[in-house]
């Protein structure tokens, strides 16, 4: 069965790996390592989706000092955030259906893991990495760019990408009158410097979202976003 699976995300990947290992390890969410008693780093996507992360940044940076002439140093890093960041990462990787091969635990499945912008997003640059690895620099950023294409078409051309879920659930909830929204940090993890936060959203009191981020601002806005995707 993983032999298929994997096969099908190459396909949509328009890659095929030389080591299908590597494809695997992105894939895999410390979750089910965890769970299959594999806890050593290099058994789940966070070193790989490190070096995915470097290498999307110097992708997306080369490709704007290239191709945008009329942009200063403040505003390709302003754009350049907006294209990696993890709503937008995703988002592409959704396009393909690539967060349906994310192996995960089976707490995390139980809380939605899978549409998790956060955990799609690390797993998006794991991709990038394993790939980067296996075919070199050249094949990683003709994929990239092939991915985020409609990410950077939506920055460039001034769109804007990075909805306030906040706001916008707030606006949705406040039609019913008045209204108790808390945004509580559930859990927090990982060294100073790369911490991941997990938050719980609550309407008058009752559950109606979850999120996770790599900020409680961003965790906050994710269960925003999975909270909007329930009604």
């Amino acid at each position: 069965m993983d032999k298929e699976k994997l096969l099908m995300l190459q396909s949509k990947l328009q890659y095929i790996f030389n080591n299908i290992s590597l494809l695997k390890l992105a894939l895999t969410h410390k979750s089910y390592a965890y769970e299959n008693g594999e806890t050593e780093n290099t058994k789940y996507n966070e070193r790989i989706e490190f070096l995915g992360d470097a290498i999307l940044e110097h992708i997306i940076s080369d490709f704007l000092y290239t191709n945008v002439h009329n942009f200063s140093e403040g505003e390709m890093t302003k754009k350049r955030a907006a294209i990696v960041c993890e709503s937008s990462l995703s988002d592409a990787l959704k396009r393909i259906d690539g967060h349906k091969y994310i192996y995960l635990g089976k707490c995390e499945m139980a809380t939605n893991g899978r549409l998790k912008d956060a955990i799609i997003a690390d797993a998006f640059e794991a991709i990038l990495g394993a790939i980067y690895l296996d075919g070199g620099y050249d094949i990683a950023k003709e994929t990239a760019l092939r991915l985020l294409d409609k990410e950077i078409n939506d920055v460039l051309s001034g769109r804007e990408i990075n909805v306030d879920y906040k706001t916008k659930l707030q606006e949705i909830l406040q039609k019913h009158g008045n209204v108790k929204i808390e945004y509580i940090t559930k859990n927090e993890y990982g060294p100073e410097h790369d911490k991941t936060f997990e938050v719980e959203l609550f309407f008058n009191g009752k559950k109606i979202g979850d999120g996770i981020g790599k900020s409680k601002k961003n965790a906050e806005q994710s269960a925003a976003k999975n909270a909007i995707s329930k009604f």
